[in-house]
Order: C-alpha cells, then structure tokens, then sequence
C-alpha cells in the first residue's frame, strides 16, 4: 500500500497552530481590559441542594461581595461579627509578615528556597475558617495560610524551613513543604495536584465511614492540565465525594500565564460543569467572598449533596519562588494594575468604613507582628540554619518508614552507619 502523500491541498488554506500569548510582556505597559470584573453584589446565591446543571452561570460569573466603598452587599455577603473579620484580617496580615521575613532569610543564604503567597493571602485563610477545625486540608505549596488560620506554631514553620535540629519532619521535605496531621494539614508535594486525588480518597473514606469531616484541595490554574486532576474531578463526581475543589487563578504558572492551561477558551471553574460538580468562580482578592462560597461548599458537602469547584480569580504578586524573575516575562507593573486591588488593603477598608477598625491599630498591628515573626525567626535560629551542617541524627533517614523497622531496613543502616564512620571518624 502507497503512502499517503502530505500534499496540500490547493483549495483551502494552510492550517496553523495556535500558540497563547499573555496580553502584555516586559516593556509592554500592563493591559487586563480582557477582564470582565462584575459589580459587587450582583451574583445569586443558589440553594445548597442546587443541582449543578441549574447554576451553570456561576462558573463564568464573579461571586464578589466587597464593592469599591468597602461595604459588604448581596446574597453572599457573610453575616461575620466584627471580631471574626479583625481575626481574620490579622491572620492575613501575619502570613504577609512571615512571607517577608522568610524571603529575607533566604536572601541571607538561611534557606535554600522559599514561596510567598502574596495576593493570595484571601485565598487560604477566609477559606480555613469558613472549614471546620478538623476537615481535612490537601494544599498546595502557596497555602501557608491555612496553617497559620490553624494558629500552627511560627517557630515549627521556620524550623522545617531551615530544616535544621527542630525541624518536625527531620529534614525529609524541601522547605515550606509542611505537614501536620494534628492541624488537618496533609504533606505538601512539589508534584502537582498529586493531592487532588488524595484529597477525593480521604473523603470517599470519610463517607464509607459515616464520619462527618469532609476534605479540601488546592491547585493552581496550570496544573489543572494534569491528568490528576481529572481523574479526581471523576471521583468525585461518581462518588459523590464531600470535597471542596480550590483552583487558585492567580494568572501565571512559573513563567507561562493561565492561556497555556486553556484560560483563553474558557474559565477554570467550567471544567467543572463536564463532570456534574457544582462550581463557583469568585473573586479571589475579595476575602469575604472566598469565605462566603467556602462555606455554601462546606455546608453542601457535609449533607451529602456533593463537591464543589471554586475558582479563586486572583493574581501573584511576586515571583513563583525565589528562583523566579518575574520581570523576565511579564509587564514591570502588572501587580499594580491588576483591577480587583489588594486583598489586605481591601478587608482593612471594610473595617474601617463599618467603624470596626483604623488606621492607628492597623499599623499598630502590623507593627506587633512584624516582631512576633522575627522573634520567632531569632529563636529558630538557635537550631540551626542552613550550611550548619547536618542537623538530623544519620540512622534518622531509615527510620519513620515502618512501624517497627524490619530486619533487611536495620541491616541496611547498620551498614551505612558503619561505612560512615569509617571515613569520617568521630
């Protein structure tokens, strides 16, 4: 049999590949007029029993809550007390301090890496307090909030930073890859969205069990074009999985911007829609409104109505990480210009104009934590930083494996101890 031959044909036009491209690059003056922001307020808030295919307008929609005047309007808006927004603003403004305070520590050589989540502040935390105290949290590695919500103790985060003498995890995961069972907070994994289907299992559990707790997942935009992803999407779906699915739009993965995981054709929160999983896109700057859709996920989950997708629409601030330049790909003042504001600045107006707080405590505030997290820095410190050597006893990295170490895992360290200690005698 002949082959085919690739001619083209004459009568129609040369096919071409598309390839994304970010409405500006560096040098270009920032331009996000492609973004629709929707008033405050104008949203409908759907029933908790809602079936998916009645709300398929949310997914392309703009849950927000907080207008421009900081007054908090509409069906999503939260009936908080003024204590709970104060405790939540100084969350926020905790985990922006310890962001700062650890990118210094790396600059000073003290750690190998670190990964801010400013911008994204309004991402994590409202979200953890909208959860109960002992759901289970699948994050990814820019949701320090959620441990910071859960009052995780600074020192213990700035330990495993450093990896040193006091780290809890002995020095076995990268810095800012925590984990904490006793705070409901699951090992971070630097493989994408390998937690989402980790996150749907632990909550077909919780169901199989009848308990009561429900899980919650994070990712980012860029990885939701991992095959993870959709198979726990499926999960979920078939399965009816009490577990909230976070997606947190913040505009760019690494250095390629959300048009090369497909936000160019559609929204983040409609892939959702394929699978019969009800889903929300909200405005992820607005920490109210995070709040406010976490909870309607929440409470729908917990009576064994099914997931919830949410798409948080937000932007980094900063680089990925501190091995990231973002000036290399994209516009010198995107941050500034980016329409939905400051999530910080935005839950303080709120306070303000609802006579709830001001601008003397608010830097008063700012001030107290800024020394809290370098007190705590100081006393991490005294355990070890990194280039101090190694902090963790030798046999430490054969051991945790196992309940009780079996004979072939104890061979095997008493034959790499001894081989130690041949070439580097105490």
């Amino acid at each position: 049999m002949a082959d085919r031959q690739s001619t083209p044909k004459s009568n129609l036009a040369p096919l071409s590949l598309h390839v994304p491209e970010p409405p500006s690059r560096p040098g270009d003056a920032p331009d996000f007029s492609h973004v629709e922001i929707l008033k405050a307020g104008v949203t409908p808030r759907p029933a908790e029993d809602s079936d998916p295919a009645a709300m398929r307008d949310h997914a392309y929609g703009l849950v927000r809550v907080l207008d421009d005047d900081g007054a908090a309007v509409g069906p999503w808006a939260p009936k908080l007390d003024a204590e709970t927004k104060r405790r939540m603003l100084k969350y926020m403004l905790r985990v922006r301090a310890f962001d700062d305070r650890m990118y210094r520590a790396q600059r000073q050589g003290k750690t190998s890496f670190y990964m801010k989540c400013t911008g994204e502040e309004a991402v994590a935390i409202p979200a953890t307090m909208a959860l109960d105290r002992d759901d289970m949290c699948f994050p990814s590695y820019r949701q320090q909030g959620i441990l910071i919500a859960r009052d995780y103790p600074l020192i213990d985060m700035i330990n495993q930073i450093y990896s040193n003498s006091a780290d809890p995890l002995k020095g076995r995961q990268l810095p800012i890859m925590y984990s904490s069972r006793e705070h409901g907070f699951f090992s971070i994994s630097g493989n994408l969205t390998t937690q989402y289907p980790q996150a749907v299992g632990y909550a077909m559990a919780s169901a199989a069990k009848g308990d009561t707790r429900i899980a919650a997942t994070w990712c980012g935009e860029g990885s939701t074009a991992e095959g993870d992803f959709h198979a726990a999407l499926t999960f979920a779906a078939v399965y009816n999985a009490p577990i909230i699915f976070n997606i947190v739009n913040n505009q760019w993965a690494i250095s390629s911007f959300s048009g090369f995981a497909g936000g160019e054709r559609t929204t983040f929160a409609a892939r959702g829609l394929g699978y019969g999983i009800a889903a929300l896109r909200v405005d992820g700057n607005d920490a109210l409104a995070v709040y406010a859709a976490t909870r309607w996920a929440a409470d729908r989950a917990r009576t064994n109505k099914g997931p919830t997708l949410i798409e948080h629409f937000t932007y980094r601030s900063e680089g990925h990480s501190t091995s990231d330049d973002p000036s290399g790909y994209r516009a010198a003042d995107e941050k500034t210009a980016w329409p939905l504001g400051d999530p910080i600045e935005r839950l303080k107006a709120h306070l303000v104009a609802s006579g709830e707080w001001d601008d003397d405590r608010h830097e008063a505030l700012r001030t107290e934590l800024s020394d809290e997290v370098k007190a705590a820095g100081k006393e991490a410190e005294k355990n070890g930083v990194l280039g101090h050597g190694l902090h963790q006893p030798f046999e430490t990295m054969f051991e945790d494996v196992y309940a009780d170490m079996p004979w072939h895992l104890r061979e095997q360290m008493e034959q790499a101890l001894a081989e130690k200690d041949a070439k580097w005698p105490k």
